[in-house]
């Protein structure tokens, strides 16, 4: 199982601690995206800065449209299928897709591909991002609702 990570607020006056941990998450800017497993290591950086992301587990068909559209090579040429079929043993972005989600392959191994994704703000906004999901925001764990807001993000 993967979990997706999107930075929803920026940084400015914000501890230390919390700027690493992002840092070391790959979260550079409000709006990124980085994929990580579901490992204790991972799952203690995500609960630290719970207040600045919003997180969940990501499914396939979500996963797919966002390498489809968000996907980048160096030089941020677009992922395509022949790329796939060309570089790795899949057949298409779906196939890859489907071998992230089950966690056979992480990608930052694939060669060439950028391991964040670029998101757009959502189509209607955020929900209120100074108040967690369970009180009606856009912050914290949100299950496997985070495809609906990667999917207004695509």
């Amino acid at each position: 199982m993967m979990y997706a990570v999107v930075q929803v607020r920026g940084v400015v006056k914000t501890n230390r601690e919390i700027k690493d941990t992002l840092k070391m998450l790959r979260l550079h800017r409000v709006n990124h995206c980085v994929l990580v497993p579901n490992t204790p290591a991972y799952l203690g950086m995500i609960r630290k800065v719970k207040d600045y992301v919003a997180y969940g587990e990501v499914d396939q068909e979500t996963l797919a449209t966002l390498l489809r559209n968000r996907g980048r090579l160096t030089g941020n040429e677009r992922l395509t299928d022949e790329h796939v079929r060309m570089h790795t043993s899949y057949a298409d972005i779906g196939d890859l897709a489907a071998a992230i989600c089950s966690g056979e392959v992480d990608l930052r191994d694939l060669e060439d591909v950028k391991p964040v994704l670029r998101l757009h703000p959502p189509r209607k906004g955020y929900r209120p991002i100074k108040r967690t999901f369970q009180q009606g925001g856009a912050l914290g764990y949100h299950g496997t609702q985070i495809n609906d807001l990667l999917y207004k993000m695509r």
